[in-house]
This record gives structure tokens, C-alpha cells and sequence, in this order.
């Protein structure tokens, strides 16, 4: 067995006796999509090709999307509201 089937095979028991880290994983996960989705729907809504490409390949957890959402996709939705 190589020291890399070791550490999945490790990681996998981890897993098994701390659910907890489980449960965690799964609400960080809902929390990434969704804010992805919203910020993705923006830059798309706002015609933003560079602000979409960079938000569907970059990962903050959710951070990068928050910041465009609360920055960036509301001054562009004020300019075309004028």
C-alpha cells in the first residue's frame, strides 16, 4: 500500500468517527453554491464576461462572490436604474 492509499484510508476513518466533520462539510457546501449562484447570476445579468469567468473558476468560499455581489454588481445595477 502506497503512503497515498494510507492517508485516504485515514481520512476516510476520520470521516467515519467525526460525523460532525461531515455536517460541517455539507453547510459549507450549501454556502458556497449558493452565493456562487447569486454573484454568477449578477456578472451574467450584468453583461460582466470577466467578473463571471473569474467567479466560476476561482474558489473563496464564498468570499470573492460577496464582495462582487456587495461591490461591484450593485454600482453596475445603479448605472443602468439612471
Amino acid at each position: 500500500m502506497t503512503p497515498k492509499e494510507q492517508q485516504l484510508i485515514d481520512f476516510a476513518h476520520y470521516l467515519n468517527t467525526h460525523p460532525l466533520f461531515m455536517v460541517l462539510f455539507a453547510i459549507l457546501a450549501v454556502w458556497v453554491i449558493v452565493w456562487k449562484g447569486i454573484a454568477l447570476w449578477k456578472a451574467a445579468r450584468n453583461n460582466q464576461t470577466a467578473w463571471y469567468v473569474i467567479l466560476l473558476i476561482v474558489n473563496t468560499l464564498g468570499i470573492l462572490e460577496i464582495v462582487y455581489i456587495f461591490f461591484f454588481a450593485r454600482k453596475q445595477n445603479s448605472q443602468n436604474n439612471q
